[in-house]
């Protein structure tokens, strides 16, 4: 069975990608959940990838671990499942999307990190920020009134999947959207991949320093 080694599922926005395709698409895996910055998780990931970083995909002793080269290899794995779009042209553009939101978007990256199961509205805005969100939201727009929704290329795909991290840090950070961005974050939240991935991250309540620019550790009594 294939393996998928994940972080937290409150922080962990890279780990979300793979995950959320797999459990949408129904590709069974077993999940290795490790707790960030733990010395287990240096040691176990160590063993499955040079990079020494999550997500990672073990596949029969072979390694995948970078989140886009995950979906690729999961696409020629599993065909039938179109995890890419039907069409060519299709494939391209969310192959193109994909690369960007994988290099792009650093502001909304580093001022908006992902935080699932709190709510934090207005904090980590800028005009840069801003800027991101411009982008992201013309490309969706564009792209919902293209192919009609609800999903990104009409059905759920890889693409919905790589920007699902996106949705969260709206959720969370509650920028101002227009109506048919924050319908399509709905959508996205509303998907029972999401559900359960949220569900099992307000569980752990699970607290990272480093991923918590706004927050005061939890007091302990």
């Amino acid at each position: 069975m294939l393996q998928l080694y994940i972080g937290s599922k409150n922080y962990s926005s890279w780990s979300l990608r793979p995950w959320l395709a797999m459990t949408q698409f129904a590709i069974p895996f077993e999940e290795i959940h490790l707790e960030m910055f733990s010395a287990e998780f240096r040691r176990v990931v160590a063993t499955v990838s040079p990079v020494g970083r999550v997500p990672v995909l073990v596949d029969g002793g072979f390694s995948v671990w970078d989140s886009l080269a995950i979906i690729e290899y999961l696409a020629e794995r599993f065909p039938d499942k179109a995890i890419w779009p039907r069409e060519a042209k299709d494939r391209a553009r969310a192959r193109s999307i994909c690369a960007e939101m994988h290099s792009g978007f650093q502001q909304l990256r580093a001022n908006m990190p992902m935080n699932i199961g709190v709510e934090l509205p207005g904090r980590g805005w800028n005009l840069a920020v801003q800027r991101d969100i411009d982008r992201i939201s013309t490309m969706w727009r564009e792209l919902l009134d293209g192919h009609g929704g609800p999903f990104l290329f009409g059905e759920f795909t890889a693409a919905d999947a790589y920007f699902a991290p996106v949705c969260a840090r709206f959720w969370t950070y509650r920028p101002e959207l227009d109506l048919a961005i924050r319908a399509y974050v709905g959508r996205v939240f509303e998907l029972s991949a999401m559900k359960r991935w949220v569900a099992e991250a307000t569980a752990t309540a699970e607290f990272i320093p480093e991923d918590e620019p706004y927050r005061a550790p939890p007091s302990r009594h």
